[in-house]
């Protein structure tokens, strides 16, 4: 596992090494140092999921304490397991959170603004994280299994390069974590699916036969796969091997908890570090 566990005044997130090498900013949540309750205990960060709206909103002041972002820059995307990715800004800050959002039906967000923190939310789906060194840019994206089929990892590199001018061997990329294949069981639809949307010598390395029609779908390396084709070296794409629903007294998990749960977080910024003690 590559994803580095964290601790800070009770709150335990996991930051990445590929990203901090760089001194980017940047956490991802776990259940724990939150103030829900119930399902959604303790570090629920979606409002999406029948919290009380002031409980979610101190988790955030929480979570955004224990990484060292400005909570009041937060920009939510609105998930629909589509392929939108949307480039925010400054003008953003604070959609989903504190005001209203016009940022509807939309999986990725990219900005290449200092003042801005991307959020993303996940319970099993793969986060993927993307940095631009160069140009300084950066892109939070959710990808399910519909927008790892329909590609959205390699749509993002594409977006980059049109709205910052990225090149694809500049990026770093973190897989961020979600289900693992031991894990994620799909029916023979999902599976003909990636069959359809990848190459046939791919077929071994994504989908392991279980039984009649039922599959173990390999999400992770989908989207190593799709990286690299967009042309992201392999050296510079980092999986953290954490999986969702192995872990589900530490993480949430639609899977494992049958539904029943809250929202994890990816939090993203090219900004410098606040600390708060």
């Amino acid at each position: 596992m590559k994803a580095v566990k964290n601790e800070k005044n009770g709150v335990v997130y996991y930051t990445f090494p590929l990203f901090e090498r760089e001194g980017l900013v940047h956490g991802f949540s776990t259940r724990i140092g939150g103030v829900s309750k119930g399902d959604l205990a303790a570090m629920n960060l979606s409002f999406t999921r029948g919290d009380d709206e002031e409980a979610v909103r101190e988790n955030h002041r929480r979570f955004a304490g224990a990484v060292g972002y400005d909570v009041e820059k937060l920009v939510f995307s609105n998930q629909v397991h589509e392929t939108v990715i949307r480039r925010v800004d400054a003008s953003d800050c604070g959609k989903g959170i504190f005001r209203e959002s016009d940022i509807i039906g939309v999986d990725g967000l990219m900005t290449e603004d200092e003042d801005v923190v991307l959020m993303t939310f996940f319970a099993d789906c793969v986060p993927l994280f993307f940095y631009d060194k160069n140009r300084r840019a950066i892109a939070s994206v959710h990808s399910g299994w519909r927008g790892t089929v329909r590609r959205i990892g390699a749509l993002a590199v594409e977006a980059m390069g049109r709205e910052f001018g990225t090149r694809p061997e500049d990026l770093l990329a973190v897989i961020g974590p979600s289900i693992c294949q031991d894990c994620y069981e799909v029916g023979g639809d999902v599976a003909e699916s990636f069959r359809t949307g990848f190459a046939e010598e791919q077929w071994p390395e994504l989908l392991r036969e279980k039984s009649a029609d039922k599959y173990m779908l390999n999400l992770w390396r989908a989207n190593e796969i799709l990286l690299q084709e967009a042309g992201i070296p392999a050296s510079q794409i980092e999986t953290s091997g954490l999986c969702t629903c192995c872990h589900p007294e530490l993480l949430f998990s639609h899977r494992a908890s049958h539904g029943r749960r809250g929202n994890l977080a990816g939090a993203l910024t090219l900004g410098r570090r606040i600390s708060r003690e």
